[in-house]
């Protein structure tokens, strides 16, 4: 007498149980109504928004701390070739010493220019959130969806984002 054996189950431990027919919801006899779905979609999208804002603060972060360990090494370098007496120095330390010094300025300018574009698209967040906050407060008959390509506005960071910039490397960092 051989036993009848069941198929091995990947995935789910329970065999899916679809309900009756007479359950099944067709989007035909649902209830939603276009605002509701129009709704939903306009609460989708502002959850994009903010991760999209999210990512960019984030690369924002991450390119100001990868500047600030880079200025820190370059320093470090640095004081190393101050801390040696001038008539002990070769020309090679010389030049050295103001290659280091060139290779930090520098940095601290493309530091800089991060911290001014951060300032821009929290400006330009902003004025992105005025414009959402006019379009919520008008009447429903009134307000037009446009898609995310209609619109005009450029893509924008938090201001958390340039608050956490400046507390990484403007205020409590000793890189500056």
């Amino acid at each position: 007498m051989e036993r009848s054996r069941s198929p091995p189950r990947y995935g789910s431990l329970e065999p899916t149980r679809w309900p009756p027919e007479d359950e099944i919801v067709s989007m035909a006899d649902s209830t939603t109504t276009i605002d509701d779905i129009e709704g939903e979609l306009f609460k989708i999208e502002r959850i994009r928004e903010i991760l999209v804002r999210r990512e960019s603060e984030l690369r924002y972060m991450m390119d100001d701390i990868q500047l600030c360990k880079e200025i820190s090494r370059l320093k470090q370098e640095l004081q190393q070739l101050i801390a040696l007496p001038e008539n002990e120095k070769s020309n090679e330390e010389k030049q050295k010493e103001e290659e280091l010094v060139q290779q930090i300025h520098k940095l601290v300018e493309t530091r800089d220019f991060l911290v001014d574009d951060v300032e821009f698209e929290r400006l330009r967040e902003r004025e992105e959130d005025k414009e959402m906050a006019e379009f919520l407060q008008t009447p429903a008959k009134e307000k037009k969806m446009t898609s995310r390509g209609q619109q005009t506005s450029a893509p924008y960071v938090t201001k958390t984002g340039l608050t956490l910039l400046k507390e990484c490397c403007g205020f409590t960092c000793s890189i500056m």
